[in-house]
């Protein structure tokens, strides 16, 4: 692969984790959700480009902080698994 389909990759998996970063009503559910979403989801892409570790951390603050900061309005995914 060349950088820049690794760059591709590595966009659509945050922008993802982003778009379903939203189980749960308050904002810890919601962050939580979110975070753990967006770690998968940055490891994946991160694995693209040989640093899943590094991937999984930049995703779950990406999807940590649009959880805690969206509402149930904007983006829901139903009741969190852990409730």
């Amino acid at each position: 692969m060349n950088a820049k389909s690794n760059i591709a990759t590595v966009v659509a998996a945050l922008c993802a984790a982003v778009v379903l970063s939203g189980c749960g009503t308050t904002p810890l559910d919601r962050g939580v959700s979110g975070a753990g979403i967006g770690a998968a989801a940055g490891a994946i892409g991160g694995a693209v480009v040989g640093a899943p570790g590094t991937g999984a951390a930049i995703g779950a603050a990406i999807g940590g902080a649009a959880g805690a900061l969206t509402d149930p309005d904007q983006v829901d995914l139903g009741r969190p698994i852990w409730k």
